[in-house]
């Protein structure tokens, strides 16, 4: 998708002095990842440390699956997706009771806030397995938009204690207009679809959460908090936090990361972060669809399956902002997707983030770059509109730092924000 650079560079800058961005955490190593903090060079790194980070999703897929055999299973792809699950939309009522009489029984239907899409999670019959039911379905109604209820993944490594828990009990984030001391402004209003976050840590002491999802439950979570914690940094957010995953088994599943697209829809969320990879899916690529439509920009981690992978989603369906994370170097992770998808690059490593206990932790992975591209963009759109979200990635396209072949490139996209230059 092409973007036209229309926005004048000092404008951008004022705008991005109001996000105060990840600073380096040098000398941290990861005692089951060494050497992956910083100076990870592709050249002379450890073959079984390099395959470590590229497998480890699907090390992650495999135990869950191990783990919960009666919820989960995998799809042709050995994608999981949950038991005896379909999503449709784009039904008529006529179809609906078609697939009632077949067996299918309707477990919830949902419609997005300011759109005409329909979701419909359908319990499959006992006679047919999930892939016999889709493919029944398919078949016998073209037009319609039916697929498996895919559960997605978190996009990083879990973050580590590793010697960081000591420390300022303020996130490593900072900007020279911050430490300048310059006054208190207006918090950004920016959506996080992650796993839970811990509120009372010190860290979003300058924030407003307002949480969704698990019933009105806190379940917070390490994945999330860290994060949530590099997305609102010392400036402070408005931040719309979406557990989609409850501590469920289930958890990360379409239908649920649906509801939540559509809550952050109707609170007029302009960019959402979502930290979070997996298959195709045609029912999530419709919601995604129309939110862009509606003037939402969807800021997603393009994954960490190495570079000769297939495109990981939501940050490969188009008008995503699909985000590859850096080290202290300005070297991609060796780990890190490649690919069409890439729009920009942020440090995803040598960072520390908001941990469990109030402590700090050490985070890598493009799921802890993508936040610094939201909160970028988040400071420059109030609220969702095409035009403003266009000319906001024009904007950051125009002051990013070109770090591959001249212009656009597949590794760092039109190149790297949220670091400052030397």
């Amino acid at each position: 998708m092409r973007f036209l650079i229309l926005v004048a560079a000092l404008a951008a800058s004022a705008a991005e002095a109001q996000v105060r961005l990840p600073a380096p955490l040098p000398s941290v190593q990861l005692p089951a990842l060494q050497q992956t903090l910083g100076g990870l060079d592709p050249r002379n790194a450890d073959p079984g440390a390099l395959q470590g980070l590229v497998d480890a999703r699907r090390r992650a897929i495999a135990h869950l699956m191990r783990s919960n055999r009666r919820l989960i299973e995998a799809d042709p792809d050995g994608d999981p997706i949950v038991r005896g699950e379909v999503l449709a939309s784009g039904l008529d009522d006529d179809m609906l009771s078609r697939w009632t009489a077949r067996g299918f029984s309707i477990v919830s239907t949902q419609t997005i806030s300011g759109t005409d899409l329909r979701l419909i999670l359908l319990k499959v019959p006992g006679d047919l397995s999930t892939k016999a039911a889709l493919a029944e379905m398919r078949a016998a109604d073209p037009q319609g938009t039916y697929d498996y209820d895919h559960i997605y993944l978190g996009s990083g490594a879990p973050p580590r204690a590793a010697g960081t828990q000591a420390g300022p009990a303020a996130p490593a984030a900072a900007t020279a207009a911050a430490t300048a001391g310059e006054p208190a402004h207006a918090l950004i209003r920016v959506g996080l679809l992650d796993t839970g976050v811990d509120g009372t840590h010190p860290a979003f002491r300058d924030s407003d959460i307002r949480p969704w999802g698990c019933a009105g439950k806190r379940v917070p979570d390490a994945h999330g908090t860290a994060v949530a914690s590099l997305l609102v940094a010392r400036a402070g957010a408005e931040l719309y936090a979406a557990d989609v995953y409850c501590s469920e088994p289930t958890g990360g599943s379409v239908d649920v990361i649906a509801a939540a697209l559509g809550w952050m829809a109707a609170e007029q969320v302009a960019v959402i972060n979502v930290s979070l990879v997996g298959p195709k899916n045609l029912s999530l690529e419709r919601i995604i669809d129309a939110l862009v439509a509606r003037g939402h920009l969807i800021v997603a981690a393009v994954g960490n399956d190495g570079p000769a992978a297939p495109p990981l989603y939501p940050a490969a369906y188009p008008g995503v902002v699909g985000v590859t994370a850096v080290d202290a170097h300005r070297r991609v992770l060796i780990e890190a997707e490649r690919g069409p998808q890439v729009m920009f690059a942020a440090p995803g490593a040598d960072l520390k983030a908001a941990g469990t206990a109030h402590g700090y932790v050490a985070v890598r992975g493009t799921s802890f770059a993508s936040p610094t591209v939201a909160a970028l963009l988040a400071a420059m759109i109030a609220a969702p509109d095409r035009r403003a979200s266009l000319d906001a990635v024009d904007a950051l396209a125009r002051r990013a730092i070109d770090l591959g072949p001249p212009g656009r490139d597949l590794t760092y996209g039109f190149g790297l924000v949220g670091m400052d230059s030397p």
